[in-house]
């Protein structure tokens, strides 16, 4: 069985473009661009509340970072880096190497460097933490909300809650209707 190290060292070390310091050592080193701000947020998932024990890996992985950087575009940030922190029940290198597969894929569709986390051994547990750049003062928050403001919403509100009914079988949906609410929960756009 290969070490934590090693299951890092081959699933989650890649180049990274923002970054000073990234994968390998104590910590990473990041220099946000000169007048930004960071915005750093995190989502945990549980195994059970968030996904279904058995959700496929490589869209588990793109999914947990996916709503991450949700939250990042809700306060106008732009992405540029995540670590990710995860509980496993066990140290399955085809179930890592699948999750890792899709947290790539999602970090590379927004050009986000992965840039560290950490494994412990328990319940399915991942909480990802992102950090995005805004210019100096101009984060959008709640607090800064107007009567009057618009509202914008990415995708469709409800669509992943009725494809996890499906898959726990409170529902059943048509073949176009579970294409869409399936992608919604397993591969949200931020």
């Amino acid at each position: 069985m290969p070490s934590e190290f090693e299951l890092i060292a081959r699933h989650f070390t890649r180049p990274v473009r923002h970054t000073v310091l990234g994968v390998g050592d104590d910590g990473a080193v990041l220099r946000p661009a000169p007048g930004m701000d960071l915005v750093v947020t995190t989502d945990m998932l549980v195994a059970g509340t968030h996904f279904l024990p058995d959700a496929d890996a490589e869209a588990l992985g793109w999914k947990a970072l996916a709503v991450n950087l949700s939250d990042l575009a809700a306060m106008g940030a732009q992405p540029r880096w995540a670590v990710v922190a995860a509980s496993l029940p066990a140290a399955d290198e085809i179930w890592i190497a699948a999750f890792a597969r899709g947290f790539f894929a999602c970090a590379e569709a927004f050009e986000v460097d992965v840039i560290g986390g950490d494994t412990t051994r328990g319940p399915l547990n991942l909480a990802p933490t992102v950090f995005g750049e805004v210019p100096q003062g101009q984060a959008l928050t709640r607090a800064g909300a107007r009567s009057g403001d618009e509202l914008w919403v990415s995708g469709t509100p409800g669509l992943a809650a009725l494809g996890l009914a499906h898959r726990q079988g409170k529902v059943s949906l048509g073949e176009a209707a579970l294409a869409r609410c399936l992608a919604a929960l397993d591969r949200p756009q931020p």
